[in-house]
């Protein structure tokens, strides 16, 4: 079969006193999105899998709305950061020198479960829905953190926990050929022609 993992697109930044801060998607974040569909809209999905994070959710919707699909939710897709109050996307991060950056460069963890534990859930889920869809292509709609999580694994290098080997545009697509015998093999990484010209980010080295 093969895999889709897509990122979800460029979310609002959020930051509360209390509670989960789940932002929904920015204005270009919804732009990316739409782009991303008609991008997808040339290819046969069997099924659409997401996060039930709103980020993602607000993605794989334009999706499946041009389909006879029902979006399907997987809550072992969420993102490491699911519980945190706050959402600040990594690029104001960066350009404002907030030491929160630092730290991410630096592999800091802080999560409500240890690097081991997301990734296992996080690859216990891909698995299934593998395992569920012999023959199929199915795009999984996610998070970088479940991207690279996956990625490293099947790649053999899961040694870094809580260290992402590269970073996912946003919208990207990274492809997965996933074999009855359990192979697996990679594609393509950060897929984002769809986003060329478009005059919209893309993440934290490239503009559309």
């Amino acid at each position: 079969m093969e895999l889709l993992l897509v990122r979800h697109a460029l979310p609002i930044r959020k930051e509360l006193e209390r509670g989960a801060a789940d932002p929904e998607l920015s204005d270009d974040g919804v732009a990316q999105a739409a782009l991303l569909t008609q991008y997808l809209a040339s290819e046969h999905l069997d099924a659409v899998y997401a996060s039930p994070m709103n980020r993602a959710r607000q993605t794989a919707e334009p999706v499946v709305a041009q389909r006879a699909l029902e979006l399907r939710f997987r809550d072992g897709l969420a993102e490491f950061d699911r519980h945190s109050s706050e959402y600040i996307p990594v690029e104001e991060l960066k350009a404002s020198g907030d030491p929160r950056w630092a730290k991410m460069l630096s592999g800091e963890w802080d999560a409500d479960e240890s690097p081991q534990e997301f990734h296992q859930r996080t690859i216990d889920t891909i698995e299934a829905i593998i395992d569920d869809h012999r023959g199929h292509r199915v795009a999984v709609v996610c998070h970088g953190g479940v991207i690279n999580a996956y990625l490293t694994t099947i790649m053999k290098m899961s040694d870094e926990f809580g260290r992402g080997f590269f970073y996912p545009n946003y919208t990207s697509i990274n492809r997965v050929a996933a074999s009855s015998n359990g192979d697996r093999s990679v594609i393509t990484i950060n897929e984002t022609s769809h986003l060329r010209n478009s005059g919209l980010p893309m993440g934290l080295f490239q503009k559309g």
